[in-house]
């Protein structure tokens, strides 16, 4: 398992928007805002568009986004897998880049999303301000390291895998069905764009 070097850990926060964001940066709900053709994923078992989660700005010189996704189980129609990184029920990939190919992508420019579009509020980290060793490790959060609710499941595959985004059930801004107190972790190839995404639940 190859990784790149940690990023100093942003403590992730998350405000409403008054009106749709339309700018290429961290924001969670709403309509992607995307840097090439649109290649919106599309549920392993249904065939449906997933719904939008969020996107996060990468880092570099280079305006990069990384677009997370997830199928949503329909009224009436539970839907597994959506924990399993290659499962084909949940996407990250990034632009420029491509998705993975375990599943298939639609020219959709606009999709099901979970909530309304929120602005991430981002605070540099400081472990000696945490008051529950638990609690902080496992909050939402940008780069740094993952806070592993269960064991370790960084990618298996060849690739340099970055670390980029934890998401805590417990602050999520809308609601994601990540299981019994979940928490979603983002991984990345930056050379590829390909990505993984993931959650465990308690």
């Amino acid at each position: 398992m190859a990784t790149s070097t940690p990023l100093d850990r942003q403590n992730l926060g998350f405000a409403e928007a008054p009106e749709p964001i339309t700018e290429p940066i961290t924001k969670f709900g709403g309509q992607p805002v995307w840097l090439a053709d649109p290649t919106w994923p599309l549920s392993a078992s249904t065939g449906r568009p997933m719904r939008f989660i969020g996107q996060i700005r990468l880092p570099g010189e280079e305006v990069r986004l990384g677009y997370l996704f997830m199928t949503e189980d329909d009224p009436g129609a539970f839907v597994d897998g959506t924990y399993d990184p290659a499962g084909g029920e949940n996407a990250f990939f990034a632009q420029p880049g491509e998705p993975a190919d375990f599943y298939q992508v639609a020219s959709i420019r606009r999709g099901p999303t979970f909530g309304l579009d929120h602005r991430a509020e981002l605070t540099p980290h400081d472990p000696d301000a945490a008051t529950d060793d638990d609690n902080d490790l496992l909050r939402s959060h940008l780069w740094g390291e993952p806070g592993w609710l269960q064991g370790e499941e960084w990618p298996d595959e060849p690739g340099t895998w970055r670390f980029v985004a934890q998401l805590d059930s417990a602050d999520e801004p809308f609601d994601m069905n990540l299981g019994d107190a979940g928490v979603a972790y983002a991984f990345l190839d930056e050379k590829t764009g390909q990505g993984r995404f993931l959650w465990q639940c308690g």
